[in-house]
C-alpha cells in the first residue's frame, strides 16, 4: 500500500550463486528493564530464517536485563550499554550507529511484535517495490486512550505530510540502511516514531505497509499525556526538514 513512488537507492544488497538478492537484516532493539520477556524476544528473533544480526542497547537497566544478556549467546547477537538511561530514541541512535545490515528493522523488547512477520515486512523491498516498510497493526486490541492516540497522530502525520498511512505509531519500521543512517536522529524518546515517519517522508520516499500480529501488553511506558504532546510538537517541528549533505 504505497503513497507514492520508491526512490532508488543504489548498491544494496547482494546476488548469490543462484542470482538471488540475499539481504542482511539489522535488528535493532533498545531495552530498557525488560527481565519478563527479553529471553523469550531473543529466542524468537534468533529463530527467524534470515541472514541478520541483533544490536540490543541496554539503557541502563536496573533489573535482571544485565545478566539475562550477560548469559545469552545467539549467532549475531551484540549488546551495547548505556551508562546512564537515556530513552528510546538514544538507544535506537547507537545501535544504528553499529549497524551493519543492508536493511534495519526496530524490534521492541516486550512480546508485542511477532518476528515471524519480519520474511513478510521484507518481501516488498527484496522484490523491489519498496525502501520502506511499516507494520501496521489491528488497533482495535489497544485500550481506547492508546487507540485514539494512535489513530490521531497517524491522521495528523497525513494531514502534515500528505500520506496515506494506517499506523504511524508501528514499532516495525523497516527500511533499507542508507535511508536510516541519513535520518540523523535526535529524539530520545517516544517522538522517535513521528521524527523517524516525517524524515522519510520529507525525503520523498513511499511508505509501504503490510499487516502485522499484534498483542499488546496491558501496561506500557509509553504515556499517551506525557509522550502525545512531544510526538505532535516532532511532525510540526520535521514538517520542513532536510537531510544535511
Amino acid at each position: 500500500m504505497p503513497y507514492s513512488q520508491p526512490l532508488p537507492v543504489p548498491g544494496v544488497g547482494r546476488r548469490s550463486k543462484v542470482g538471488v538478492i540475499s539481504m542482511k537484516l539489522s535488528v535493532l532493539m533498545p531495552v530498557y528493564n525488560e527481565e519478563a520477556g527479553l529471553e523469550t524476544i531473543l529466542q524468537r528473533v534468533a529463530a527467524v530464517p534470515i541472514e541478520k544480526e541483533i544490536i540490543v542497547v541496554d539503557d541502563c537497566s536496573n533489573d535482571a536485563t544485565p545478566r539475562i544478556l550477560a548469559e545469552t549467546s545467539l549467532p549475531g547477537l551484540r549488546v551495547i550499554r548505556h551508562p546512564v538511561n537515556r530513552g528510546k530514541g538514544a538507544a535506537i541512535r547507537t545501535a544504528l550507529e553499529a549497524a551493519t545490515g543492508d536493511a534495519i528493522i526496530i524490534q521492541d523488547a516486550d512480546l508485542e511484535y511477532d518476528p515471524q512477520d519480519y520474511p513478510a515486512l521484507l518481501e516488498p523491498i527484496l522484490s523491489g517495490k519498496a525502501q520502506v516498510v511499516y507494520g501496521v497493526r489491528d488497533l482495535s486490541l489497544q485500550k481506547p486512550m492508546v487507540r485514539w492516540g494512535n489513530r490521531l497522530l497517524t491522521w495528523l502525520t497525513n494531514l502534515l505530510y500528505g500520506a496515506r498511512l494506517h499506523d504511524m505509531e508501528t514499532c516495525y519500521k523497516v527500511m533499507l540502511a542508507p535511508i536510516a543512517k541519513r535520518l540523523q536522529i535526535e529524539c530520545n524518546r517516544f517522538d522517535l516514531e513521528p521524527e523517524i515517519t516525517a524524515k522519510i517522508l520529507r525525503q520523498g520516499y513511499a511508505i509501504y505497509e503490510v499487516p502485522i500480529s499484534y498483542a499488546p501488553r496491558e501496561e506500557k511506558k509509553l504515556s499517551p499525556w506525557k509522550d502525545g504532546w512531544p510526538a505532535v510538537r516532532a511532525l510540526w517541528r520535521y514538517r520542513r526538514w532536510r537531510p544535511s549533505a
